[in-house]
């Protein structure tokens, strides 16, 4: 569990710090108003990890799903941000880590 929400606390981080980049750096208007989206992406993200995830309650666990969904369609889509797309393999990595790891903590809750 703890490998879990560390996974996805770094994901969460990531996006934030790209965020707080690039409002504080904007190359347009265009980019500030991704910036500003990433900043709340990366907040909401992580209050939910640090909390609701932790506590193990199951709906933190479904939510959370955006995460690698997001990273996949900017992968295959190749979208921004960035040319490489090494960073989107490792935020998906990290975040369907994140959240496969502890999966028996949410889905036997579950079943009872």
């Amino acid at each position: 569990m703890r490998i879990g929400w560390l996974c996805l606390a770094i994901v969460s981080a990531g996006v934030l710090g790209f965020g707080l980049v690039a409002v504080a750096f904007p190359a347009d208007a265009l980019t500030r108003a991704d910036g500003l989206a990433s900043i709340g992406t990366g907040l909401f993200g992580g209050l939910i990890t640090l909390v609701p995830f932790r506590r193990r309650e199951r709906w933190a666990w479904w939510v959370l799903w955006f995460y690698p969904v997001f990273w996949l369609v900017h992968l295959v889509a190749r979208l921004p941000p960035g040319k490489d797309h090494v960073h989107q393999v490792v935020f998906i990595v990290l975040s369907a880590g994140g959240l496969l790891l502890p999966v028996r903590s949410f889905l036997t809750k579950q079943l009872r």
